[in-house]
């Protein structure tokens, strides 16, 4: 998870919302990103989406069934529908998010009966400093 918060302090350092991910398999990371939505003009350039676009391009499959997923925030829905589409063993997040969470908030994707890969989710990995990232970066904002 130290990476994924490192990956989320640079997106923060280049304005963005921060947030960082990095996937594994086998003990090395295969796939890593801040989000990036601003400087890509990309709706869905989330740090989990980019990090798995690289994954995949790193085992040249779009299947990651053994790779885990670290990121500093409860993914969306968007981002969740792809750990699953990739099949993703595990995913680990920070902190949680209430308003656009889909993990154990909101639509709670992996419990969707038209859900058909539900990875193993362990929430509040680096809890405290997820949060602490993204409320001083809102504080700054507001």
């Amino acid at each position: 998870m130290e990476l994924a918060l490192a990956e989320a302090r640079a997106a923060k350092a280049a304005g963005e919302v921060p947030i960082g991910c990095v996937i594994v398999h086998e003990g090395d990371v295969i796939g890593r990103a801040g989000n990036r939505t601003l400087a890509e003009r990309d709706p869905t350039a989330h740090a989990e989406m980019l990090a798995i676009r690289q994954a995949a391009v790193s085992l040249g499959s779009e299947r990651l069934a053994d790779c885990d997923l670290y990121v500093t925030l409860e993914p969306c829905t968007m981002c969740a529908a792809a750990a699953s589409f990739a099949r993703i063993r595990r995913i680990y997040y920070g902190a949680s998010d209430p308003k656009g969470g889909a993990v154990d908030s909101g639509v709670r994707f992996f419990d969707a009966p038209t859900c058909h890969w539900r990875p193993e989710v362990y929430p509040g990995f680096g809890e405290q400093a997820a949060a602490e990232l993204l409320k001083d970066f809102f504080r700054l904002r507001r």
